[in-house]
């Protein structure tokens, strides 16, 4: 049995969210890390710091309550650099209401950067 730890993390803090928890803690990974920097980024969450247990250690995430849903996406569906519109669609509830984020070759980052850079890549989650 596979655990997938972006899942559980995304599922953490959506729960804390709705509970109104000032703040969470999630499994630490590379891509979550990532993730949460995107979410950062877009003013989702306050600031994340790693904590060492000796394992592999988690993440103490500060909450802003701005954060209405939150998912990963499965399968990590491929998209071209011309179908933004089409998959902002089908996760995101209206127009400038939300992110995906996504993995391209330059990175993970948000739907808004892949089309400003004009790449494609996988979809990772969305956050709205």
């Amino acid at each position: 049995m596979s655990v997938d730890l972006l899942a559980q993390a995304m599922n953490t803090i959506k729960l804390n969210e709705r509970e109104g928890n000032p703040e969470c803690t999630v499994k630490a990974s590379k891509v979550i890390r990532e993730v949460l920097r995107i979410m950062q980024k877009y003013d989702y969450i306050d600031e994340f710091e790693f904590i060492d247990d000796g394992k592999s250690g988690f993440f103490k995430v500060k909450l802003k309550g701005r954060i209405n849903n939150c998912g990963v996406i499965k399968p990590r569906f491929p998209v071209k650099k011309d179908e933004w519109f089409e998959w902002e669609q089908k996760f995101i509830p209206g127009v400038g209401f939300g992110i995906l984020i996504v993995s391209t070759p330059e990175g993970m980052m948000s739907n808004e950067e892949a089309k400003k850079r004009n790449i494609g890549g996988r979809l990772i989650a969305y956050v709205y």
